[in-house]
C-alpha cells in the first residue's frame, strides 16, 4: 500500500506502509474442549430407552437371570397404556414399531425388554406378547427379584 503526502500542492515523495499480516490459527486446546462437551451432550440426549417417566412395578420372580442390552423396550403401564421406548402406541401399533426399530438386525440381537405392571390382566399383556414374536423379537421379560 503506497501513501502520497501533498504538501504545497506538489507531490513530494511516496511511502511505503507495510502491512501486517495476522495469523488465523485455530486454538486446538479449545476446539477439543468443544467436541468433548458435544460428545457427552448428544450422548445423554441419544438415550434410546427413556422410559423412566412412566409409572410401573415388575412383577416378582424367585429367580432373576440378566440379560444382554436391547434396541427395543415395551412397557405396559399402571393405565394399561402401551409404551415403545418411551414413546405411547396404540395396542394394534406395537409390531410395526418394534419392527422397525429393531430393522435387519440377527437373530440374537432382537432383544425386546418387556415390562408389565404386576397388577395387568392377560387381556393387555398378550395382545404385545404377540406383537412382539410376531416380528421376531426375542422377548426379555422385566422382573424384580421377589423378597424372601
Amino acid at each position: 500500500m503506497y501513501l502520497v503526502a501533498d504538501v504545497g500542492g506538489e507531490t513530494n515523495r511516496q511511502m511505503k506502509v507495510k502491512r501486517r499480516s495476522s495469523q488465523a490459527d485455530v486454538p486446538s486446546m479449545a476446539m477439543g474442549d468443544i467436541a468433548f462437551n458435544l460428545l457427552i451432550f448428544f450422548v445423554i440426549l441419544a438415550r434410546a430407552q427413556d422410559d423412566s417417566h412412566l409409572q410401573w412395578q415388575p412383577a416378582a420372580a424367585e429367580e432373576i437371570n440378566a440379560q444382554g442390552t436391547a434396541k427395543v423396550s415395551v412397557l405396559i403401564d399402571n393405565d394399561n397404556k402401551y409404551y415403545v421406548n418411551g414413546q405411547q402406541v396404540g395396542a394394534s401399533q406395537i409390531a410395526g414399531e418394534v419392527d422397525a426399530l429393531l430393522g435387519d438386525a440377527p437373530a440374537g440381537e432382537r432383544i425386546v425388554l418387556f415390562k408389565v405392571h404386576r397388577e395387568a390382566q392377560a387381556l393387555y399383556f398378550e395382545p404385545a406378547i404377540e406383537a412382539i414374536s410376531e416380528v421376531g423379537g426375542d422377548l426379555v421379560h422385566v422382573l424384580e427379584k421377589s423378597q424372601d
